[in-house]
């Protein structure tokens, strides 16, 4: 029996590579989250950095927290099974105004990960509505095969490498994910989708948290994730450790290790030498 997904939201991913929305705990729940991010960005001097929106599940307890969330991990079961994996996390920040956008991609381009039994779960740390530039999707795109993709490395792009998918989008196609903050959208690796620049006064936070079943590998190099649910029988990665503290010694040499290893997938085939989100 599912452990929150409906019959029905279990159908309409297996059939669109999309589920919307799916309320995982209050607003006001999100809303504390998005303070303790606030703080840090106070106490830092400023928004959190590029290299520290990636993998931040290493960094911060209250990250570490999302991840592990019991109806993220519920609704992610029921599409993937008990045993599972964070791969990677990452912020999609956009600030009020800002011209930053998603170009069309795939998430299975550059990630190394086999087979794509891979989902996201896009937690709304803020409303997300269309107007802020919510995801937008093209339903079934996940059955698609892998699609070759463009670098582009624009520096408005919220990307990589700035990939954009080698396939003409009817724009009037795509489906808006709009949320409101405490619900995520869950998605597949190769559902095609995009989002927009933030044209609202308000800023934008999502947190997308890559989950996949323990049998999944990375095909690129010796990657590192962490089980956050169940068993691993498989070995296939060697496991992170959870955060004891924010930002203490430990967690930074164990997120410069994981960043430095993903570094490694994302640029292969590239003259990039350095982490840019």
């Amino acid at each position: 029996m599912p452990k929150i997904l409906t019959d029905k939201q279990i159908i309409e991913y297996e059939e669109n590579g999309l589920v919307f929305p799916i309320t995982v705990m209050p607003e006001n729940e999100a809303d504390t989250l998005k303070h303790k991010l606030e703080r840090y960005e106070s106490s830092s001097g400023g928004p959190i950095q590029k290299e520290w929106r990636h993998k931040v599940h290493l960094l911060f307890t209250w990250a570490n927290e999302i991840v592990r969330h019991p109806k993220i991990l519920d609704a992610v079961e029921d599409l993937i099974g008990p045993n599972i994996i964070c791969w990677t996390t990452n912020f999609f920040i956009k600030e009020a105004q800002d011209p930053g956008f998603v170009s069309w991609h795939q998430d299975s381009t550059y990630w190394g990960l086999e087979p794509a039994d891979v989902v996201t779960a896009w937690f709304a740390m803020s409303d997300a509505p269309i107007e802020s530039g919510a995801m937008k999707f093209i339903l079934g795109s996940h059955k698609w095969d892998q699609i070759n993709h463009t670098d582009t490395f624009d520096s408005n792009n919220l990307l990589t490498r700035g990939q954009e998918i080698d396939l003409q989008i009817d724009e009037n196609e795509g489906v808006f994910a709009p949320l409101k903050a405490g619900q995520i959208s869950l998605h597949h690796i190769r559902a095609a989708h995009a989002s927009s620049p933030n044209t609202t006064s308000s800023r934008r936070i999502g947190l997308a948290i890559r989950y996949i079943p323990t049998y999944v590998k990375q095909v690129k190099i010796r990657d590192s994730a962490m089980l956050v649910r169940g068993e691993d029988r498989h070995g296939n990665f060697d496991h992170e450790k959870p955060p004891s503290a924010d930002l203490s010694e430990a967690a930074l040499l164990a997120h410069k290790d994981a960043t430095e290893r993903q570094l490694k997938t994302y640029y292969k085939g590239t003259s990039k030498e350095e982490f840019r989100p």
